[in-house]
């Protein structure tokens, strides 16, 4: 659990003000025992409150035709886990996180990764193979 997982919701409600003010509200009015937002809670709250739906609906098409083209594997990699925020349904699991990924980059480095498509590699693991194929590459 990073600084964002921990305080990225205090931080961030304490910098809001006007109408985004009331997700700090949310959570100061909720009983004393219930456990805090987490960051994922908290940003999907908040895109649901203040992000109108063609928006979030035209970031989910973009992560449905999303492919590497001539980003380079980083650069996917951020755009892939920035766009897959909007269609959370679409990569639910793991393995669907690393299919839907796999499945975005050049012909030579998915044919290069069939063995993490039948296997539970965590998704950073895949980023990290499909860089090091892309640098062997050239």
């Amino acid at each position: 659990m990073g600084i964002v997982e921990t305080s990225g919701v205090a931080f961030t409600t304490f910098q809001l003000s006007r109408e985004a003010y009331q997700c700090r509200v949310y959570e100061e009015g909720s009983p004393t025992d219930a456990t805090s937002l987490s960051w994922t809670q908290f940003s999907e709250m908040f895109l649901r409150e203040f992000v109108p739906q063609v928006f979030r609906d035209a970031w989910r098409v973009k992560f449905e035709q999303l492919r590497r083209g001539t980003m380079s594997v980083s650069e996917y990699a951020v755009r892939f886990s920035d766009l897959s925020r909007h269609a959370s349904a679409l990569v639910s699991t793991v393995r669907e996180r690393v299919h839907k990924f796999i499945e975005g980059l050049s012909y030579g480095i998915r044919f290069s990764m069939s063995r993490e498509l039948e296997t539970d590699v965590p998704f950073q693991q895949v980023v990290e193979i499909a860089r090091q194929l892309e640098g062997m590459r050239g």
